[in-house]
């Protein structure tokens, strides 16, 4: 049996996560052990409190002192996965906005070999649901962008509902990681681009989130336009 790590990083998201993580857990076969891991920014709501009292020894949890970012999260979470031995670990949002159901698709692109399996709103055209029409464009565009300065191969380069096989998330050194936000999305990905570690992309529909609050803002904005020249010019430099 493969063991499977579910990282979600979590700030202000009670609404949402006693409701996901049964779902993810029940994605469980012969073949495949679920399990989460709750990487909590220090929540005022208790989201960390209600993920401890669910009492599940598939659940794991990490409280961290404050609000430190998406990217750190998950690199504490891949970190934890490796620690751990497992197989493949995931990034997943709580909102779900990354729909559970998709799960078993991403280990079955795995198990033909790819290194890294991207969940693409940008794939079929654009599948992504109860946007507001000038993120969306500020997103596709942003897409394009990307892939013109950095060569990526990624239709969905800012996706963050993604599946790492963690023998393979060893080679890259995870300290050396700074972004966060949609930028950590971008840098992980021409990381695996640049080492030439095999990527591929599988099609999702992208449903904006049930409950709780977006964390969009113009620092992530403006830092995702601004990381694809540094990762540039450190991949030029061979300091990526």
């Amino acid at each position: 049996m493969k063991r499977v790590l579910i990282v979600i990083p979590t700030y202000n998201e009670s609404e949402n996560i006693t409701k996901i993580i049964p779902e993810v857990l029940a994605k469980s076969t012969p073949e495949y052990e679920f399990n989460v891991l709750v990487v909590d920014d220090n929540s005022p709501d208790g989201t960390a409190k209600l993920v401890e009292g669910l009492g599940n020894p598939h659940v794991f949890i990490i409280k961290r002192e404050k609000k430190n970012g998406l990217g750190t999260a998950y690199i504490v979470g891949f970190k934890y996965a490796i620690e751990n031995g497992f197989n493949y670990v995931f990034e997943m949002d709580a909102d779900f906005s990354h729909d559970p159901k998709y799960l078993p698709e991403f280990l079955k692109k795995m198990e033909e070999g790819n290194d890294l399996v991207v969940g693409s709103r940008y794939i079929n055209g654009i599948s992504v649901v109860n946007w507001p029409i000038s993120r969306l464009f500020l997103s596709y565009f942003a897409n394009i962008y990307t892939r013109i300065i950095t060569g990526l191969k990624v239709k969905d380069t800012t996706a963050g509902f993604m599946c790492y096989d963690v023998n393979v998330l060893k080679d890259i050194n995870l300290d050396n990681v700074r972004s966060n936000g949609y930028s950590f999305q971008i840098e992980m990905k021409y990381k695996y681009y640049v080492k030439k570690h095999r990527i591929t992309e599988i099609p999702i529909l992208f449903i904006d989130r049930r409950a709780g609050r977006s964390k969009m803002s113009k620092k992530v904005v403006y830092e995702a336009f601004f990381v694809v020249w540094k990762l540039k010019f450190k991949s030029i430099f061979g300091k990526l």
